[in-house]
């Protein structure tokens, strides 16, 4: 069986995203504070040990219309080139309803998200990661989650989309790790108790 991990850049006051969808506070790399090389690195190693990552379409949008082509921009650093590397080799699966096509090492699912997933994690391979609030809320609800990894950054947006998800039960889990990254950046993972 897969395990399977939301893991997300989260602002101090729980969000993922600000108000209108916006991510410029995200890992320190906020209007008032430079790059987090380190955080940048965890995130891509994290990226190059995944099996399978899904996305919800928003995140799906986000991440298509940069990373495909970010190794080849202008000023693209060894960082961003290893990324953009890592991220089109793993593989993806995109759920939405809306969106027509995918490219490059992803597959699209129009059906219901929880058994996809729930079939997928059933499957003797690597680990998957999950993105997206609707997506990732969707699996919170139904028992999926085996893993939470918040990277808390220090700053308050006072609203926007909410890292959890209203849900039916409470969810027990036990602290596995935490690290600090400059910036007072936190990363805090947690296992699901079953």
């Amino acid at each position: 069986m897969r395990k399977l991990t939301f893991g997300m850049n989260v602002t101090l006051d729980g969000y993922i995203a600000a108000p209108g969808d916006d991510l410029g506070w995200g890992g320190g790399e906020g209007p008032d504070s430079s790059p987090n090389d380190e955080l940048f690195g965890w995130w891509s190693d994290r990226v190059a040990a995944t099996g399978l990552a899904l996305y919800g379409r928003k995140l799906w949008e986000a991440m298509s219309s940069h990373w495909p082509t970010a190794d080849r921009q202008p000023g693209a650093t060894p960082a961003v080139i290893e990324y953009a590397r890592r991220w089109r080799a793993m593989p993806k699966v995109v759920f939405s309803s809306t969106t027509g096509t995918v490219d490059g090492n992803t597959r699209l699912v129009t059906g219901d998200a929880v058994t996809e997933i729930t079939r997928l994690r059933d499957e003797d391979a690597g680990p998957m990661d999950i993105g997206g609030a609707t997506l990732a809320g969707a699996a919170m609800r139904a028992g999926l989650i085996d893993e939470y990894v918040l990277v808390t950054v220090p700053v308050l947006v006072g609203g926007g989309t909410p890292f959890f998800t209203a849900l039916d039960s409470w969810v027990n889990l036990t602290l596995v790790e935490t690290r600090t990254f400059p910036g007072g950046v936190l990363m805090t993972r947690y296992e699901t108790r079953r």
